[in-house]
């Protein structure tokens, strides 16, 4: 193959990867993209002999790892706050998250119960995510998991569902049921332990734990 050629694919995948980095949500994964086609543009900048472009991306390179590190040492609080079925600030919170919630849960639409465990989890004592769960004998039906778009990394649901299973467990659930509408959410409850039933549900057992409060 044409070496100009091979040069010019190096330089289409970094853009590429730069172009891609600007669509993720999670900024950890925006971090490593960008890192990573910036690299391709040093290889690419000295390749060509470009050294100022090779310069400048090295520099960005330099300024991704720095973030990423600074992202992954980062100290995080994690705490619940449960509410009643009818709170006001969760039909608030409900309301104005609804678009996002409808793309993960298409058929979710809240009717409060008065036996509704709801929770809000706190990361820094902000909400970053609410879990509803409705008691069916033993089983905690999950109607809502949702976490906001810079916390989707599967620490809220590994909180709630993992290091506080022995706060459900005193309430009388020891197994969760969930459905999976979407290809996302789907994957997200197999990462999370779940196991699809013969009728199309996903189920996992709750194990008990020790602590309901984490700093991450």
């Amino acid at each position: 193959m044409d070496t100009h050629l091979i040069l010019e694919y190096i330089g289409y995948a970094a853009s590429l990867l730069i172009a891609v980095s600007l669509m993720m949500r999670s900024l950890i994964r925006l971090r490593i993209l960008n890192g990573i086609g910036a690299l391709v543009f040093v290889i690419y900048g000295l390749l060509i002999k470009a050294y100022p472009i090779a310069v400048l991306n090295g520099f960005i390179v330099c300024i991704d790892i720095y973030y990423l590190v600074k992202m992954l040492r980062r100290s995080e609080y994690f705490s619940l706050m449960e509410v009643a079925p009818r709170s006001a600030y969760l039909h608030f919170f409900l309301d104005f998250h609804a678009k996002d919630i409808q793309t993960f849960f298409l058929s979710f639409l809240y009717q409060p119960q008065p036996g509704d465990l709801i929770f809000f989890i706190l990361r820094d004592m902000i909400p970053a995510g609410l879990i509803i769960l409705r008691p069916v004998n033993n089983t905690g039906e999950v109607l809502l998991d949702y976490a906001l778009m810079n916390y989707r990394d599967l620490k809220i649901g590994s909180f709630i569902f993992d290091d506080n299973a022995d706060m459900l467990l005193a309430k009388g659930i020891n197994m969760l049921e969930a459905k999976g509408e979407i290809a996302a959410h789907v994957r997200y409850l197999r990462r999370m332990g779940y196991e699809q039933n013969s009728n199309g549900l996903f189920h996992r057992n709750l194990n008990p734990h020790i602590i309901h409060d984490r700093k991450f």
